[in-house]
């Protein structure tokens, strides 16, 4: 197993439950990949995902091994949910309850309450036939999905209609729909470039919740690597993979920087394109580089830690400032990539749920700008974008800021480069447009070397927290389906 993300660690314990024997290779110094920490100074900062989403996910891993996630850490679900910043003196807070939620939908647009039921029942129905009849395929090829079950519900999935659409169709209170797009930014594509069927996260923001693991998100990596390690799996930290030996094509060795080991067979957890383009030799790859240039990526991003000296004012624990043009800053990342000129951004304060991460009486800070891949990345451009998010942060929730940090780190493409070998610098994989849904992403098994399979958010099912969880064990069924258990 290459790379220790969710994907990676996943898939290793499915297979080591199966009796397979599984050493897991991770660059880094720990698990977690792109949802690793760090502490300083008192302060314990997630470096990457920081929304709890899809618990229904999580409680279905872990009970593949006999466990309930209370057994593994606690989960407490926030309310209100997360705070929009509009403008001055105009935000909203979305409440846990639905109730409550159809209320504050009426105060802004008189009718809509209904609307919003007839949403979510839709996205219900989508989340339910999505997780259940989709998302848990290899996505190999098409007929996977040529089912008689699966195609009565495809026009009901709204796979060609954009979400954008969908949305306005029922609303017309721009912030409303500012709300209910803003989903869409996990998956990496503009609300009228993605499908309609991905209403399925709306149903998974407003009715199953946003949840937080207390002591932070690695709560969730330090618990799956222990499922893993109680079923046989080896960590091996600080190996970075240089290559792979294939012999009559099939994976035989792997290389790190400083040591080689033998194998049966190989699951790629990595940057999928790094493995084909810098790892194999190009003539083993599936994919050529011309293939890869013409992937729709999902963004990259500009992070900054920051630890504060005192408590703040007016922010919950998830804060989006859409206080600027969403579509100008879409066009910005997609369409003409550059650095944005208005960004939007989001600030998580995980603090003010859980003491635990920042020193008595401070505030552990989280500021994340969604930015084009493939950016120059220079130190000039991050201090630059710092000055205006704070100046928009201090102004919009009216207290001084800066002057309290105690603590700053910045993270960008170059970061993610350097960590995780990522491919033009993204943070979150592929995006999901239609074109790049299901059997049309790059396959989870290589086309020229039959031992090798892939997983993460390059692959299927996509980007995401959840879905990397799911596609470790895809590739794990599939692999199991293939070669039988090993027990």
């Amino acid at each position: 197993m290459i790379g220790a993300g969710f994907s990676g660690i996943a898939a290793a314990s499915v297979l080591a439950k199966q009796g397979y024997e599984v050493t897991v290779l991770e660059k880094n110094d720990m698990a977690g990949g792109r949802a690793r920490k760090f502490s300083i100074e008192g302060f314990t900062f997630d470096m990457g995902p920081s929304w709890y989403w899809m618990p229904d996910v999580f409680e279905t891993f872990f009970s593949l091994f006999g466990k309930r996630v209370d057994q593994m850490y606690n989960l407490v679900r926030l309310n209100p949910s997360y705070k929009v910043f509009f403008g001055e003196n105009d935000f909203m807070e979305l409440p846990a309850e639905m109730a409550e939620l159809e209320s504050m939908f009426e105060r802004y647009e008189p009718g809509s309450a209904a609307s919003l039921r007839k949403f979510l029942t839709e996205a219900a129905y989508k989340y339910k036939v999505g997780m259940k009849e989709f998302v848990y395929k290899p996505s190999l090829n098409i007929f996977e999905f040529i089912d008689l079950r699966i195609l009565k519900s495809f026009f009901r999935l709204q796979m060609y209609r954009s979400i954008s659409g969908h949305i306005r169709k029922l609303f017309k209170h721009k912030q409303l729909i500012s709300l209910l797009e803003f989903p869409v930014l996990f998956l990496g594509a503009k609300p009228q470039d993605t499908p309609a069927m991905y209403s399925l996260m709306n149903y998974a923001d407003l009715v199953l919740g946003t949840w937080y693991p207390m002591g932070g998100m690695y709560k969730i990596v330090e618990a799956m690597v222990q499922v893993a390690e109680d079923a046989g799996v080896g960590f091996v930290y600080n190996q970075d993979v240089k290559e792979i030996t294939i012999e009559q094509g099939a994976a035989v060795k792997i290389r790190t920087q400083n040591k080689s080991y033998d194998c049966d067979l190989i699951v790629a957890g990595a940057d999928y394109r790094h493995i084909e383009m810098e790892v194999l030799d190009l003539k083993d790859a599936s994919y050529s580089e011309e293939y890869w240039d013409s992937r729709t990526l999902a963004p990259s991003s500009l992070i900054f830690y920051l630890g504060l000296n005192k408590k703040v004012e007016r922010l919950r624990h998830h804060n989006l400032f859409f206080d600027e043009n969403f579509e100008t800053h879409a066009e910005e990342i997609y369409d003409r990539p550059q650095w944005p000129s208005k960004p939007l951004f989001y600030v998580s304060v995980p603090s003010v749920t859980d003491p635990s991460v920042a020193p008595d009486g401070c505030e552990n800070v989280f500021i994340l700008i969604p930015v084009a891949p493939a950016l120059t990345d220079t130190e000039e451009t991050r201090e630059k974008y710092f000055a205006m998010v704070m100046e928009r942060l201090e102004r919009l929730t009216g207290q001084n800021i800066r002057d309290s940090v105690i603590f700053k780190r910045s993270y960008a493409h170059r970061d993610f480069v350097a960590d995780y070998h990522a491919f033009k610098g993204n943070a979150y994989g592929l995006a999901n447009t239609l074109r790049q849904t299901a059997f049309l992403k790059p396959q989870i098994k290589s086309k020229k070397i039959n031992n090798l399979y892939y997983t993460g958010q390059l692959t299927t099912p996509g980007p995401g927290v959840p879905p990397s969880i799911i596609s470790g064990q895809v590739v794990a069924n599939l692999i199991i389906k293939e070669n039988g258990s090993a027990l």
